[in-house]
């Protein structure tokens, strides 16, 4: 199933300034996952196969990296934690990284929140205005993202323009 995103990635300093904001607004708090996002090594865009507690699926997204909104062009495959599937991929396509987090989902109408810890880099926030079937449009979806934004108070200096995996990879190859 495919959907456009409007998101913005931020370092978060304060996560539970965060998430006393979105309590006071109503957010519907769907929990606590333990993720661990599988990066595949592919021609094109990103691969991932994401096991947790809540949310389980291969992905494939293209985003360009820029700071600040950006458009991402997602296709999700809902998968179950006991499949054979991320044995598949790593021996056909091989593994590019791993990115392991503690992450807090959060949802108002069609936007996702998401408060993270990332193991090796620490606390963020992620902001997604989700339009699964067409009918919100992207100009909408931006004013969501950009209201979010100043509500939180996000700096322009807070803003990442790379994934986890690319802030990962990074550190790795010590380009940061």
């Amino acid at each position: 199933m495919g959907h456009i995103n409007i998101e913005i990635k931020a370092r978060c300093g304060k996560p539970s300034k965060i998430r006393k904001l979105l309590r006071s607004l109503g957010a519907d708090f769907k929990g606590k996952d333990h993720q661990i996002d599988t990066y595949f090594k592919v021609p094109n865009d990103r691969l991932k196969l994401r096991e947790g507690n809540i949310e389980n699926c291969l992905i494939y997204y293209q985003r360009k990296n820029k700071r600040g909104p950006k458009q991402s062009d997602v296709i999700l495959f809902k998968t179950s934690s006991d499949t054979s599937l991320k044995e598949i991929l790593s021996k056909s396509l091989g593994i590019l990284v791993v990115v392991d987090k503690q992450r807090e989902i959060y949802f108002m109408d069609n936007v996702k929140f998401h408060i993270d810890n990332v193991k090796r880099l620490g606390s963020f926030v992620e902001i997604e205005a989700i339009d699964k079937n067409g009918s919100i449009g992207k100009d909408r979806l931006l004013q969501q993202c950009e209201c979010y934004m100043n509500l939180f108070n996000i700096e322009r200096k807070d803003l990442i323009s790379i994934s986890y995996s690319d802030l990962l990879l990074g550190i790795n190859s010590n380009i940061v």
